[in-house]
């Protein structure tokens, strides 16, 4: 608690006294006139603009349906108040980069949305850097519009649909992305710290650190782009856990929220959290990543952030067998927990550990999620692949994971230890599916057609978990899994399907009492 500076020269308690006497000597003396108070303002009401690109005028108000601006290049260089709102008529398209240069406040953000009948409005950037720019702004809501993006085919040109970048600005707050889809972007495939791709939020610069407060992204749709479905970027990355990360301090994202979004057909990244603090990612659906990048790419990760929080996710379609992993734990990743997800057909696994060279990865945690039919057979890569530099009191527990594709190892490490696997399935395919790792310490796990079990489980179970079915992977009653696990202190309430977790825990990510 802050401690009242007090007037040099007065004793201890004289603060009081000292405040009345500089009241007093801002006072107006006896007999003087005192100075009018002026009128409080009165609250300016906000305007509504339209933008009609089909049939509207530049040179009209734009305050109505009728009196509608005609382009984008009108709708950005407008002198937009807060509380604004700025609507596209539906079944239009728009042909540019809506680029505002005003901000909101707190309480009366700038919002862009649609008005009319038919389908959402759509903001067509033709090639340009983006189709919705917000560049060094704040306080901005997009709403129920349609985004693309696509130029001349390209090997050097960053494209995005909505880019809401800063650059050497401070702190931007406030920020929604609320129903927009974005489709066919065919940007270049470049990641950080300028980067291409559907919803993009980038922090730039060198002078000023600068950071997000407040962004959301939410029932949104990424289709066919290139790089990155969602992501965040900054060059503000620098701290103890990333020694050599860029700029000279750690200027975090804060209050990140990306939930109910689908991402489908990426060039890269599905969904990646750069620089965040306590970020949540949530109730997405990825289906189809990594398909047209050179580089490494997962479905739904992190870089450089703590106590992310990744839940009721589903992840499928990641292609290639270098990266291209559901998920991922990758460099300065410190306190964040995957959990309830679910994962199925990734050609390059279900999980990365994969701490960066000088970085500091710990105290993560994977519990109660499923995995089926991942697979990478490439080596030094798994199901779950332990790669890179190590990694530090990593938790990997009550885990279901099946596969049927032959010549992928359940687990593989190619030297990184610092992960402990306990209470978690490992089902193989049919012609056996070993656990390539000697360097991680694994307890009371199911074995199932895994040649090879780590002689250091004592506490190991080999049989057949007896799944209902193949792909469901509840269990039956009978299971040697039931009540066959370890109690982990902090373990988490419940389990992938919602049942309370008893003790002692079943091994898996089922906690029920069995079909």
């Amino acid at each position: 608690m802050p401690v009242p500076r007090r007037t040099p020269g007065l004793r201890s308690g004289a603060t009081v006294t000292a405040l009345t006497a500089l009241v007093a000597l801002a006072a107006p003396q006896a007999g003087a006139t005192p100075a009018a108070t002026p009128p409080t303002p009165a609250r300016r009401a906000a305007t509504t603009f339209h933008v009609d690109c089909a049939a509207g005028s530049d040179t009209a108000p734009g305050t109505s349906a009728a009196t509608a601006w005609r382009t984008l290049k009108k709708a950005s260089a407008a002198r937009y108040r807060p509380g604004d709102r700025i609507l596209f008529r539906r079944g239009t398209t728009c042909t540019g980069t809506f680029a505002p240069t005003a901000s909101g406040t707190a309480g009366s953000p700038l919002a862009a949305g649609a008005y009319g009948s038919g389908a959402a409005p759509r903001i067509a950037g033709a090639g340009a850097r983006a189709a919705i720019l917000l560049d060094n702004v704040q306080h901005w809501e997009l709403r129920d519009l349609d985004v693309t993006n696509t130029g001349p085919v390209t090997t050097t040109e960053r494209r995005a649909g909505v880019l809401v970048r800063l650059h050497d600005f401070g702190t931007g707050r406030h920020y929604l992305v609320d129903g927009v889809t974005v489709h066919d972007v065919n940007g270049a495939d470049f990641k950080d710290p300028d980067p291409s791709g559907g919803i993009l939020f980038a922090v730039q610069g060198t002078a000023r650190p600068s950071r997000f407060d407040g962004v959301t992204v939410r029932h949104s749709s990424v289709r066919h782009t290139d790089r990155t479905g969602i992501g965040t970027s900054s060059t503000w990355g620098r701290r103890p856990e990333h020694p050599n990360g860029p700029g000279t301090t750690f200027a975090p994202i804060t209050a990140l929220s990306v939930h109910h979004n689908t991402v489908r057909d990426v060039g890269g990244d599905g969904i990646v959290v750069q620089n965040a603090v306590g970020a949540r990612v949530e109730h997405n659906r990825v289906d189809g990543f990594n398909i047209r990048s050179g580089g490494y790419n997962a479905g739904v990760w992190a870089w450089n952030s703590d106590a992310v929080r990744y839940q009721f996710n589903e992840v499928s379609g990641g292609h290639g067998t270098r990266d291209s992993m559901a998920y991922d734990l990758d460099g300065g990743n410190n306190g964040n927990v995957y959990q309830y997800n679910y994962s199925h057909d990734n050609e390059g696994g279900f999980l990365l550990v994969c701490n960066g060279e000088g970085m500091t990865s710990d105290r993560n945690t994977v519990r109660y999620n499923v995995s089926v039919n991942d697979r990478n057979t490439a080596a030094p890569y798994g199901v779950i692949s332990v790669v890179c530099g190590p990694a530090t009191r990593t938790l990997v527990h009550n885990n279901t994971l099946t596969t049927r594709f032959p010549g992928t190892a359940m687990v593989s490490s190619n030297g990184p230890g610092g992960v402990t696997f306990r209470d978690n399935v490992f089902a193989g395919a049919p012609a056996g599916s070993p656990i390539a790792d000697t360097h991680n310490t694994y307890d009371h796990n199911l074995y199932a057609r895994t040649p090879g079990i780590p002689a250091g489980d004592t506490g190991a179970v080999r049989a057949d978990p007896l799944f209902v079915t193949p792909d469901d992977v509840r269990l039956r009653a009978g299971s040697p899994a039931l009540g066959a696990g370890v109690r982990v202190p902090g373990g988490g309430g419940r389990d992938f399907y919602g049942n309370p977790v008893p003790d002692p825990p079943n091994i898996g990510a089922d906690q029920g009492p069995g079909k």
